[in-house]
């Protein structure tokens, strides 16, 4: 099995991405990539900009990546209530390419922030909107209080009943 994983942010040091990382390797018998969103970097979104450059080869790449993949694995990034700008940006151009940019996926979406809510927010707005883009939401998971529950230097959850719960989401829904 093939998994694409990916943070919905562009920090350097995204927490989303960590958290997307560690859940894609609790699946058995994977494979897995970890796309950085800062490798689809496009320039920002507009019909204008689109009849002048047309389809942005990074959007393609990105569609690409989604095809050859048999399960994604996406935590997204809270700013401010919704999705980052980065992802945004990738979701629109890709989207002018291919309205089901998920092509009908299995998907385990995840968000976290360092606050108490763990990007509820974006969480319920990508659970409600993803899939009319072709999303198979499977499962969600959301890791509150990022600092306090995820240990960086092991990449893994450190809080115990929480990291129990996205491994019985995972054995449950996969």
């Amino acid at each position: 099995m093939k998994i694409i994983a990916f943070g919905g942010s562009n920090s350097q040091h995204s927490i989303n991405k960590h958290l997307a990382t560690y859940a894609a390797s609790l699946f058995d018998n994977a494979t897995v990539e970890v796309l950085d969103l800062n490798n689809f970097a496009m320039p920002l979104f507009s019909v204008d900009l689109e009849k002048e450059i047309g389809q942005h080869e990074l959007a393609k790449a990105f569609l690409q990546k989604i095809e050859n993949a048999d399960l994604l694995v996406v935590s997204l990034a809270e700013n401010n209530g919704n999705y980052s700008a980065a992802f945004k940006n990738l979701f629109d151009w890709s989207s002018r390419i291919m309205k089901e940019i998920f092509q009908q996926k299995p998907m385990l979406l995840l968000a976290t922030s360092p606050g108490p809510r763990g990007g509820a927010s974006v969480l319920e707005i990508a659970n409600n909107a993803l899939p009319r883009f072709g999303a198979q939401i499977k499962a969600t998971f959301s890791l509150p209080a990022f600092n306090a529950n995820f240990d960086l230097e092991e990449n893994k959850i450190s809080n115990a009943e929480l990291d129990k719960e996205l491994k019985d989401i995972i054995k449950s829904s996969f």
